[in-house]
């Protein structure tokens, strides 16, 4: 896959709003030494810096077909990120605190593409066994983070199967938040053309709007 340095460059130190971004120590790929980075993610983009005031990004890794792992290492709080492939590269990350390696990971592990999938047919599953049986399905609670087994623990992407009705005699829950209407096209002009930036700032002023909408509705006797 080809990339534009210059578009890259532009998409890594946008305004955009960013998913996660801090200093991590990365492993060299030659050698063992770690070099403390500032690192920035961006969709399923993860760009690294020499520093928090550079403009221009050392390399970024493309997060699609990867896995997060934490790992043993020399540094505390250490995790990988491993591609598939006997000649893929594996990245050596390490954060500075458990709390900064815990929220590292979650926001990796939920950066591809192919996570996203997995959400929108859980959401599609959620919203059949709402019409199905009548209100929404009981709230999962949220799962705790993977206990550590010989040195390693891995954060899975795939999603538990969403519950199929509700019991009888349930009272129905309250009305969702309404879906936004598929596009094939944005404001100024088609879909295909848009950049990664435009689509998530447009989307977001219309999910904003939708669930303001909702609020308001909830809100009437």
């Amino acid at each position: 896959m080809k990339l534009n340095e210059r578009s890259l460059a532009f998409y890594a130190t946008c305004d955009a709003p960013v998913d996660n971004a801090g200093f991590l120590y990365k492993k060299g790929g030659r050698h063992a030494a770690y070099h403390r980075r500032w690192f920035v993610l961006r969709g399923n983009m993860l760009f690294y810096f020499e520093d928090a005031a550079s403009r221009e990004p050392v390399g970024v890794i493309i997060l699609e077909g990867c896995t997060v792992e934490l790992v043993e290492a020399a540094e505390e709080f250490a995790f990988a990120v491993r591609f598939a492939g006997s000649r893929a590269r594996t990245y050596v990350l390490a954060a500075e605190s458990q709390a900064a390696m815990e929220g590292w990971v979650k926001a990796l592990s939920r950066a591809s593409f192919d996570y996203l999938r997995l959400v929108v047919r859980e959401l599609e599953q959620q919203l059949a066994a709402m019409r199905a049986g009548g209100g929404p399905p009981a709230p999962r609670r949220p799962r705790a983070l993977p206990t550590k087994e010989n040195g390693c623990a891995v954060w899975s992407t795939e999603l538990p199967a969403a519950p199929t009705g509700t019991a009888a005699g349930a009272r129905p829950g309250p009305e969702p938040p309404p879906l936004p209407p598929r596009r094939r096209s944005v404001p100024n002009g088609p879909l295909d053309s848009a950049s990664f930036a435009q689509l998530h700032e447009w989307y977001g002023q219309e999910v904003r709007a939708l669930r303001s909408q909702w609020l308001r509705n909830r809100a009437r006797p």
